[in-house]
Parts: C-alpha cells; sequence; structure tokens
C-alpha cells in the first residue's frame, strides 16, 4: 500500500482549498486504483493516446486533467470527457480546443501557461503575449473554451527564494489578468504551480492546484 501511504501523507501537507493532482503519466492502471482506493480522484496524464485509453479502462468517476503540452491533433482524443487542459500557448491552439468541444457539445477548461522560469526548455506565455490573446476578437469568438486560470513550472533548482520569486510571479500575472480580463468571471479561479519538489513553496506563494506525481507514485 506504499502509494496509498504517500498520497495521504501528502494530503495531510495540503489545504482543503488547494487541488491535488496526482501525476499517473506512464504508470500502470494498477498504481492509478491504488490511489483510487485511497480516495484520490483527479489524475493527470501528459500523452493523449494513453490517457484515452485509461479514460475507458478505469473508473468512470475519475477527474481526468491533461497536463502536458498538448499538440493540435491530439486534442480530439481527450476533447470528450477531459475536465480541464494545462499548457495553453496559443490562440491557435484555443481554436482548436473551441472545434472540438463544439464537436462533443461541451465547453473545455484551460489554463493559460506561463514561462516563469529561467529555464529556456520549458513552454509558456509572457504576460503581454497573454493579453495580446485575451485582448484578440478571434479569442472572443471561441464559445466552448473557457480560460479558468493559469500555470507555470519553476526553474529546476535547490534555490528556495528564486522558486519562491518565481511563483510570485505567476501569482502576479494571475491578478491582473483577472483584474484586467476575468474580474466578473468566477470560473477564473485558478494558479496551477507547484511538483513534487516545491509544491509546498507554491501554496505559500498563492498556488490553488499543485501536481505531484513522484512523491506519490515513485520515480518514473
Amino acid at each position: 500500500m506504499k502509494i496509498a501511504d504517500n498520497l495521504l501523507a501528502i494530503k495531510k501537507t495540503i489545504p482543503e482549498n488547494v487541488t491535488l493532482v496526482a501525476v499517473s503519466k506512464t504508470k500502470p492502471n494498477t498504481d492509478i486504483l491504488e490511489a483510487y482506493e485511497a480516495g484520490q480522484r483527479i489524475f493527470g496524464e501528459n500523452r493523449a493516446l494513453e490517457l484515452k485509453q485509461k479514460a475507458e479502462d478505469l473508473p468512470k468517476d475519475i477527474e481526468w486533467h491533461f497536463i502536458g503540452h498538448p499538440q493540435s491533433k491530439q486534442v480530439k482524443y481527450f476533447a470528450p470527457f477531459v475536465s480541464l487542459i494545462h499548457g495553453i500557448d496559443s490562440l491557435k491552439l484555443l481554436g482548436v480546443i473551441d472545434k472540438e468541444g463544439q464537436k462533443n457539445q461541451r465547453i473545455l477548461k484551460c489554463l493559460l501557461e506561463f514561462h516563469i522560469a529561467e529555464e529556456s526548455s520549458k513552454f509558456g506565455l509572457s504576460q503581454n503575449e497573454a493579453e495580446e490573446i485575451l485582448a484578440n476578437p478571434e479569442f472572443h469568438l471561441l464559445k466552448h473554451v473557457q480560460i479558468c486560470g493559469v500555470m507555470g513550472m519553476a526553474t529546476y533548482t535547490d534555490d528556495k527564494i528564486q522558486i519562491k520569486r518565481e511563483f510570485k510571479i505567476l501569482r502576479n500575472i494571475f491578478e491582473t489578468l483577472k483584474q484586467n480580463y476575468f474580474a466578473d468571471k468566477p470560473y477564473f479561479n485558478t494558479v496551477s504551480m507547484g511538483m513534487s519538489g516545491d509544491y509546498q513553496l507554491a501554496i505559500e506563494e498563492g498556488s490553488t492546484l499543485v501536481r505531484i506525481g513522484s512523491s506519490i507514485f515513485g520515480t518514473r
């Protein structure tokens, strides 16, 4: 029951107002079921076909998040059932998601991804690029997409001061966008930041959703 023990230990460190996404990518269904039996219902995957298969095979009350950087051609595989799509960084991608939402007669919830780390390998928008998307008339024509918040990953470093500074940047971006574009939209309420190594720092800086994989399931 190691996965269950890990999960329950982590849950004790997370406030009730913070959502835990158990990152189950590359993990077998047996591992996910162990976490499920221990009460976890929200899981994150980053491969579209693997996610589709797991959603077919596993309990139907699981809430699936696509946590990778989705490619346009992948969206159709998870659009019928996904609860939240993390990692949106272009208007073009939002257009594809909107079309798939329309086909499936559902509104697809999304997070805008921001590049807050000092590592160039990470995906993400700048605040200016995000504001260009939100101010674009084309964005306002999308009826099957709902922007629910922001996400970002800090630099992979032991420097806690740097990590907290990067998380603070994301929180400030969220507050600015909320004020300027979503003031009357209660659904714009998610700040997704924090993973196994830094989630407690992220919560201190205002994270409302953490994504934890290796601390629950063990290293890949």
